[in-house]
């Protein structure tokens, strides 16, 4: 018997009882890291575009100023980017997206943005931001 060709086995020391072998660690994926860096950026991207289009329109609704369907096109491409990037629920995900691309839409169509417009659009991120602040966050499955 060699005994180079032996590996020392290790032992607990409180038991001294053999201790197996650790499995061999995986490596990451390497596209998954890319992956991982593109919805973060897509995440930062998609809420600066959100928050610009809010305030212009909490601004124009503070002061009662007219406002184009612009902002509405920014805040909306936002919210569509945020969602791809961030929710996990596939159904949640691509409703939200497509909800964004239709409002998105339609306020190309009609060319003008009323003032109820608006106060919905104030409310609804005002709820969405209290509904994210008072969720609890969720430890990662294992």
């Amino acid at each position: 018997m060699n005994p180079e060709s032996e590996q020392p086995q290790s032992t607990d020391p409180l038991t001294h009882k053999p201790v197996p072998p650790r499995p061999p660690v995986q490596d990451e994926d390497p596209d998954s890291n890319e992956d991982k860096q593109m919805q973060v950026a897509m995440r930062m991207v998609g809420s600066a575009m959100v928050f610009i289009g809010f305030l212009q329109v909490f601004l124009s609704a503070s002061t009662g100023a007219e406002i184009t369907i612009f902002p509405m096109i920014i805040y909306f491409g936002g919210m569509a980017m945020w969602a791809y990037s961030s929710v996990e629920n596939a159904t949640v995900k691509y409703a939200v997206m497509a909800g964004s691309a239709v409002c998105a839409l339609a306020f190309m169509h009609f060319g003008e943005v009323l003032f109820w417009h608006k106060y919905i659009i104030y409310w609804g991120t005002i709820a969405l931001v209290v509904f994210f602040m008072f969720k609890s966050p969720q430890k990662p499955a294992e």
